[in-house]
């Protein structure tokens, strides 16, 4: 059995945009803490919506088009596939199983019928809005225990984790949302 850990296994190159921060070394040394507590953040960000999910029979990737199909409803499959950056395939089975259940509706295109819109249905946008609630006021707390300016900080800085050159279509994925929040 291979170790993959070796000191054979390449080191990954810095992908682009990224380069490796002045004096944190080639590994990031400097940030080994930062990057753990970000899973562990993450694991909790999760885990309250996980147990929702869970004897639904659902996951990770359940939540996560429901989220976009909830904040973005009519959206395209084609734009839902550039978002989650999943395979047409793991997409499918996902929709399929939320269709079916009933939290999604898949509708044809008025103008071409071969294109699928995606609509929350009242048990979706339901279950989506539970979700939206726990991980608020997860957020709402650790942003009260950071103090004043926290909320714009931990926006810049989620913004800046992003790919540079994705940033612009996720802050217009994000301001359409809201305007659309806003008109229903």
């Amino acid at each position: 059995m291979t170790d993959v850990n070796s000191a054979q296994t390449p080191a990954l190159a810095p992908s682009a945009g990224h380069a490796t921060p002045p004096g944190t070394g080639e590994a990031g040394d400097g940030l080994v803490d930062l990057i753990e507590l970000f899973f562990f953040a993450y694991r909790d960000f999760v885990g309250d919506p996980d147990q929702i999910l869970a004897p639904l029979g659902f996951g990770r990737a359940h939540h996560r088009v429901l989220h976009f199909v909830n904040r973005n409803p009519g959206m395209r499959v084609t734009d839902l596939l550039d978002i989650l950056r999943i395979t047409k395939q793991s997409l499918g089975r996902v929709l399929r199983e939320l269709v079916d259940e009933g939290f999604v509706d898949s509708r044809a295109g008025a103008s071409d019928r071969r294109q699928r819109l995606l609509y929350p249905t009242e048990k979706g946008e339901a279950l989506a809005r539970e979700f939206i609630a726990i991980q608020s006021r997860r957020i709402a707390g650790a942003l009260a225990e950071c103090g004043p300016g926290a909320r714009e900080d931990a926006r810049r800085f989620l913004m800046a984790m992003i790919d540079r050159e994705d940033r612009a279509s996720v802050e217009r994925l994000i301001q359409r949302a809201e305007r659309n929040r806003r008109t229903r």
